[in-house]
């Protein structure tokens, strides 16, 4: 698996052609496969295994190399041709016998060909093969043939030199895809397997103040200082805190599954984190500042996203099949010139063998009704205004889409802001209960109350966090921000 991973990098192009190398993406290495099995999990880590291993975007890279390879195959379209024939009569009235050896190389100007080719014979030959006779050196012969319309300003070959180069440039575009979605995708998995442990320990320290007020409540009711019913609610609570508990660690078991998709050792096993493995807050950055994210936003944010671009490759390609077609409705004349001469003792040819031949023609043909061409043409135009179509309406949902992301992330950073407010008040007001509670003006019911308050605030901040998050990870897919996504 570790051979296919760097396999994979090293024939992969980014979106504008460039080798992966180039951006300093190396495979899987040792430190940072110890740092996806041993704490803390940092999101760059992250993001770093699943650039360099996640199924989807590898087998990009392979779309990618296969486009490039059908690139190399058009090119070939246009490889020097070697040609050999030979034949010689072993019985009958004549002995003739004759060998030649040439060379065709296409061109792209004009769809011409230039051909040379050098023949020998011996013996004697029927009349109605006289023209294999040559000289006692052999003849030469040079060539050229040139496309006066259709063919001259584009063929099949030159198309299909184009359209491959095309299509490798939108698998590159398919690799940038593949990237911004995967990542995308691991980040926001990132960030609810760190809230989902989060959860976790709010709900412990909830279960852990209930369980150890059991034992003081226990001693009372043993004094008799307070009734039986006290420590019955007490039991109560901690049943219904060890049943959040339970929940929560079972979002957690999920989220770790989760984010297991997106890391894998260099075998290609998943890597399921462990609890062990959350990092502390401070070792993570906080939220972003909305206006430093949206002073990062330019003006040019749709004309890069792939997905338009693609389109416009797509464009390039339906109009260059639709010149193709065109192409096809024109009448074929071919112009030829040739220069062929004999060296050498006249042959059993003869003396008209010994000459210097220049050879000029023109061929032409043309189809009468030529509807198979009209045909061809329609359905490529067509074809080009449903891409022009579809281009408009994902670039409309690109631009809808991008604003709903600015308002959600607009919010979502509030409302993570109000919340951490929200969990100081509601802390503010466990502590001053409690305060009541130990000096006999106070009532349990109220202090738990409190506590339970205070809990569901912690939640709400965490998952307000998260929100906050998610929306910022939207955000950097769909601005492009490479190097919030670990492309960079």
């Amino acid at each position: 698996m570790r051979s296919v991973v760097a396999l994979g990098l090293a024939v992969a192009l980014d979106a504008f052609g460039e080798p992966l190398a180039a951006q300093n993406i190396e495979p899987l290495d040792d430190p940072l496969e110890q740092a996806l099995t041993e704490g803390p999990l940092l999101p760059e880590e992250v993001l770093r295994s699943s650039v360099l291993t996640f199924p989807s975007i590898l087998e990009s890279f392979e779309r990618e190399a296969a486009a490039r390879s059908d690139q190399l195959s058009a090119d070939g379209a246009f490889d020097l041709m070697l040609e050999a024939e030979a034949y010689d009569r072993v019985t009958g009235f004549y002995s003739g016998g004759f060998a030649e050896v040439g060379a065709i190389q296409p061109l792209r100007p004009f769809g011409a060909e230039v051909y040379g080719s050098y023949r020998l014979s011996d013996g004697t030959f029927p009349i109605y093969e006289n023209y294999y006779n040559t000289n006692q050196a052999g003849e030469f012969k040079i060539g050229a043939l040139f496309s006066l319309l259709r063919d001259r300003r584009i063929d099949k070959r030159r198309f299909a030199i184009e359209d491959a180069r095309l299509a490798a440039s939108q698998a590159s575009l398919d690799v940038m895809l593949v990237q911004l979605n995967v990542q995308h995708e691991a980040l926001k998995a990132y960030w609810r397997w760190v809230a989902a442990g989060r959860e976790i320990e709010v709900y412990e320290e909830l279960l852990e103040i209930a369980q150890a007020r059991t034992i003081g409540l226990s001693r009372q009711v043993r004094a008799g200082a307070i009734p039986q019913i006290a420590l019955t609610e007490n039991e109560q609570n901690v049943i219904r805190r060890k049943t959040l508990l339970a929940e929560a660690q079972r979002n957690f078991r999920t989220a770790s599954n989760g984010l297991s998709y997106y890391i894998r050792d260099a075998s290609g096993r998943l890597i399921t984190p462990t609890r062990e493995q959350l990092p502390d807050t401070d070792l993570l950055a906080g939220l972003p500042e909305l206006d430093r994210l949206l002073a990062s936003q330019s003006n040019e944010v749709l004309d890069n996203r792939p997905e338009l671009q693609n389109f416009r490759l797509a464009v390039e390609r339906a109009t260059n099949t639709i010149e193709l077609r065109r192409n096809d409705l024109q009448p074929k004349l071919d112009f030829n010139v040739e220069l062929s001469r004999d060296f050498g003792a006249v042959g059993d040819g003869g003396s008209s063998f010994d000459s210097t031949d220049t050879v000029v023609g023109v061929k032409f043909t043309v189809p009468i009704q030529r509807r198979e061409a009209r045909g061809r043409l329609q359905r490529a135009e067509a074809e080009l205004r449903e891409i022009e179509l579809r281009e408009r309406r994902v670039a409309d949902r690109i631009e809808v889409e991008l604003g709903n992301i600015v308002t959600t992330l607009g919010t979502a950073l509030e409302l993570a802001e109000l919340s951490e407010q929200e969990v100081d008040q509601a802390n503010a007001m466990v502590a001053a209960e409690r305060k009541r509670f130990d000096l006999g003006a106070g009532d349990f019911f109220l202090v738990n109350l409190r506590e339970e308050s205070a809990a569901d605030a912690q939640i709400r901040a965490i998952r307000a966090d998260l929100n906050g998050r998610l929306a910022a990870a939207s955000y950097s897919a769909a601005t492009m921000d490479l190097d919030a996504l670990g492309l960079e």
